[in-house]
């Protein structure tokens, strides 16, 4: 493949690919105290992939249920959620949207917007691309992907509980995409 990848073919049928939201997560890490992590997960979201012909013609959107937090434990996730800290009543999702894609293979990385409660800024995913295959049951193909980043609570107005929590926070998606039905 070239180096340029506005021309650069994606490996994966054109259309809108529908998530698999059984087989897809969205993760977290955080340091509270500064000495340990707390890990979490989001249960609920919705996300949508465009290919086009190139890889500047893909696009990924996403939005995260706020208020599906889990830490593995109620209270605190009780707590997270409340107007104190996150205050999911006003900041009810977390969405993403691609502004860029680039890569080849397996490695590929993904410019994008974040938004939490009005406050939108970029964000960069690496992103790894783990292969396309087909489903034995239904005949369906699926396409997995793996995206690290990481964002600072800071810039998104989250700054509550400073030496309590750490600023940043770690993101790993866990993402299956649906092929599109051919017509």
């Amino acid at each position: 493949m070239t180096n340029d990848t506005a021309t650069t073919t994606v490996p994966l049928a054109p259309g809108h690919w529908t998530l698999d939201p059984f087989h897809s997560s969205v993760n977290f890490t955080i340091r509270h105290l500064g000495i340990a992590k707390v890990r979490g997960r989001f249960e609920r979201l919705e996300a949508e992939l465009f290919v086009g012909e190139r890889v500047d013609d893909v696009r990924v959107s996403a939005t995260v249920d706020l208020a599906s937090i889990d830490t593995g434990n109620a209270d605190r996730d009780a707590h997270v959620r409340a107007s104190d800290l996150l205050d999911v009543e006003k900041r009810p999702t977390m969405t993403y949207r691609s502004t860029r894609v680039a890569g080849a293979g397996e490695d590929w990385t993904m410019e994008g917007e974040l938004t939490i409660g009005g406050v939108t800024r970029p964000v960069t995913l690496a992103v790894e691309f783990g292969g396309l295959v087909e489903v034995p049951m239904d005949g369906s193909r699926h396409a997995g992907f793996e995206a690290n980043g990481e964002i600072r609570r800071s810039e998104f107005g989250l700054d509550f509980a400073p030496g309590l929590l750490g600023e940043v926070v770690k993101i790993q998606l866990d993402m299956q995409f649906v092929e599109p039905k051919a017509a």
